[in-house]
């Protein structure tokens, strides 16, 4: 059993931005702290917890008035394919809904498209490579 929360303490915010790290970087090498940009403070962060331990992430932010943008969703491999990417980014959806957003957009890893396009995304265009490895497309769902 497992329940979507939002992170509010300190350590909340710890094992919340560790679980990112260990999921969306630490596979590639990349150096604690590479998890994290400059709208964290001003964005909606949602984790699943189960157990006391954070088993999935996910994040929105308002680019303007009428478009959000989806990062940093990932679930543990062990937990994958329970809906629990799917709460969390409906919890996501939720927020974006009641502050009036009209389109939410995201850049999902190319063995991601399935799970979004599954959500109502549509693929717009293929965008960068992060880490010289992964594959990006720009996927757009209105609302």
């Amino acid at each position: 059993m497992y329940k979507i929360t939002t992170p509010i303490s300190k350590h909340d915010f710890k094992i919340y931005f560790q679980t990112r790290w260990e999921l969306l970087r630490k596979p590639w090498k990349q150096s604690i702290g590479s998890e994290k940009d400059q709208l964290e403070n001003e964005s909606v962060h949602r984790m699943a917890v189960a157990n006391e331990q954070v088993i999935a992430v996910g994040r929105l932010h308002y680019i303007n008035s009428t478009t959000a943008q989806i990062r940093y969703m990932a679930v543990k491999k062990e937990f994958e394919k329970r809906g629990i990417g799917k709460e969390i980014y409906l919890s996501l959806e939720k927020e974006a809904r009641n502050k009036n957003i009209k389109l939410i957009t995201l850049n999902a890893r190319e063995q991601s498209i399935g799970f979004y396009e599954k959500l109502g995304f549509t693929v717009t265009k293929k965008t960068h490579v992060l880490f010289n490895q992964i594959q990006h497309f720009e996927m757009q769902k209105h609302l």
